[in-house]
């Protein structure tokens, strides 16, 4: 099962927003600290409805602690600064999919240990400077779940592995 992992996200609706859409995909949600929220926020829980229970979401204490602790095949990082069309890479069911934060993206020195070949960008226009985070991981998410042919997880909240 694809990974979602947002990496010290600020803005608690769009957290929101990105529970609800895991819960609808069966998409595990990975949430790397610090948070600029409380889990238990209530702009947070709004955005998501009831979909926290449905959502298989963890928390980690850093992103090293992250790509240590968790089974993690192949990561992909989606930023700006990418050079790769995300509809141009091949999505396998244990990919992991990186997301940086609404003002700082991911970091650089993360994005230089990577190929370029993965790190992966959402075409805009030149004068844009990015895209909201929560509509970046859905097309992203239904971008890798369409071409895996919107393959169906069973695995629910109770699977926080």
């Amino acid at each position: 099962m694809i990974n979602v992992v947002l990496v010290e996200p600020e803005i608690p609706p769009n957290t929101g927003n990105i529970i609800r859409l895991c819960a609808n995909t069966g998409f595990k949600l990975h949430l790397v600290h610090p948070l600029g929220f409380q889990m238990q926020e209530k702009r947070l829980r709004r955005a998501g409805l009831d979909y926290h229970e449905l959502a298989s979401v963890k928390e980690h204490p850093s992103l090293e602690e992250f790509l240590n602790q968790c089974d993690v095949d192949r990561v992909v990082a989606f930023s700006t600064k990418g050079k790769t069309q995300y509809t141009d890479w091949q999505f396998q069911a244990s990919d992991t999919m990186l997301f940086g934060s609404e003002t700082k993206g991911l970091p650089d020195s993360f994005l230089a240990s990577l190929p370029d070949e993965k790190i992966l960008r959402i075409p805009m226009r030149p004068d844009s400077r990015s895209m909201n985070l929560s509509n970046s991981v859905a097309i992203a998410v239904y971008e890798a779940w369409r071409q895996l042919g919107f393959e169906l997880y069973e695995d629910g909240p109770e699977d926080q592995d």
